[in-house]
C-alpha cells in the first residue's frame, strides 16, 4: 500500500509541476500592438485600401503620370531630391505626393513609393521615389500602371509640362523598349505601421 501512495503522491506533484510550467509560460507571453491577431490583419487590410485608393484617385486626375514623369532632365533626378535620388522626408510635390502625405503622414503610418519598369533586355527594374525605411514584416503594397508614350513631356518642379519628350530624353530612368509605347511603369505603395 505504501509503495502506491507514493505512486500517486509522485503523480500529483508531476502534474502540479505541469500545469506550473504552463502557467508561468503564459504569463511570459506578451502580446503587443503588432501581435498577429484579427484587430492587426484588420488595420493591415485599411491600409491596403486607402493605398489603393490614393492610387486610384491620383490615376483619375492623372497625379500618377505626373509623379512618373516629374523628372529634372538636367540633374538626372527626380526633382527637389538630394543627391540620392530619392525623397526622403517630404513626398514629391505632385497629386499623388499630396495625397500620400494627407493618406498617410498624419496618422502615423510610413510608406515608400517605387516605380518598376522593363528594360528593353526585359529585366525589371526598379527605381525609389520615396524611401522612409525597411517596411515592417506587417506592411501592405498596392500599386498602378502607367503606360508612358514617347511623345509624353516631362514636367518641370512647378508641374508644368517642359518641351522634352521622353523620345527626347537623355537622362530619364525608364528606356524606351520600341514596342509601340515607350515603356509601362509600375507604381507602387508600401505603407506600415510606425
Amino acid at each position: 500500500m505504501d509503495r502506491g501512495q507514493a505512486h500517486t503522491l509522485e503523480g500529483v506533484v508531476a502534474a502540479l509541476l505541469l500545469l506550473a510550467s504552463v502557467i508561468f509560460a503564459l504569463q511570459m507571453t506578451a502580446v503587443t500592438p503588432l501581435s498577429a491577431s484579427t484587430s492587426s490583419q484588420h488595420i493591415e487590410n485599411q491600409q491596403r485600401s486607402v493605398a489603393s485608393g490614393v492610387l486610384s484617385a491620383a490615376a483619375e486626375r492623372d497625379g500618377l503620370e505626373e509623379t512618373v514623369l516629374y523628372w529634372n532632365e538636367s540633374d538626372g533626378d527626380f526633382h527637389n531630391t538630394s543627391s540620392i535620388g530619392y525623397y526622403t522626408s517630404d513626398p514629391p510635390n505632385t497629386t499623388l505626393g499630396s495625397m500620400l502625405s494627407r493618406s498617410f503622414d498624419q496618422k502615423g503610418i510610413s510608406y515608400n513609393l517605387y516605380v518598376s519598369f522593363q528594360s528593353p533586355s526585359g529585366k525589371t527594374i526598379q527605381n525609389r521615389v520615396v524611401y522612409r525605411g525597411v517596411p515592417s514584416d506587417n506592411a501592405v503594397s498596392a500599386s498602378r500602371t502607367v503606360t508612358l508614350a514617347d511623345d509624353d513631356r516631362l514636367y518641370d518642379h512647378d508641374l508644368r509640362r517642359t518641351n522634352v519628350t521622353l523620345d527626347e530624353s537623355s537622362s530619364f530612368y525608364a528606356q524606351d523598349v520600341g514596342t509601340g509605347v515607350y515603356n509601362v511603369v509600375r507604381v507602387e505603395v508600401v505603407a506600415w505601421r510606425i
